[in-house]
């Protein structure tokens, strides 16, 4: 109940706005047909930014085990590709929302969610967005 009610304040005191700006750059990103890998990124952090409390992104490697095309080095070029093109605006939106979040107590676990999120938007390929039971079970 308590995620439920962290993800709904969450919604609408801005994690649409940022939610939207995932969609948006992976809306960009399919349409140059040459970003579709980083599309399919945007929609699945951009879901993840929309509801974040009760789900952790965490690198596929590090939940499979082994490693595949976008935890390879294809997918470290994909990635600085990403930060270049699109990671680093993401990122600085994040971390504007974390700064004002963290102007009252009440915004201080909203922040800290968006630094996470500001993290995730530097780097997203190869991370994937599991609920947190899964990890610890």
């Amino acid at each position: 109940m308590l995620r439920l009610i962290a993800n709904l304040i969450w919604f609408v005191c801005g994690g649409v706005l940022m939610g939207l700006g995932w969609w948006l750059a992976g809306l960009v990103a399919a349409i140059t047909l040459v970003g579709i890998p980083w599309a399919r990124a945007c929609f699945v952090i951009g879901s993840f930014a929309f509801w974040p409390f009760g789900q952790e992104a965490v690198g596929r490697a590090e939940l499979t085990g082994r490693h595949d095309l976008g935890t390879g080095p294809l997918g470290y070029a994909g990635n600085l590709i990403w930060f270049v093109l699109a990671g680093w605006w993401l990122a600085i939106g994040h971390l504007t929302s974390a700064l004002a979040c963290f102007v009252t107590i009440i915004g201080i676990p909203f922040g800290i969610q968006h630094l996470k999120l500001a993290m995730i938007a530097l780097a997203p390929i190869g991370m994937e967005v599991v609920p947190r039971n899964r990890l610890f079970s």
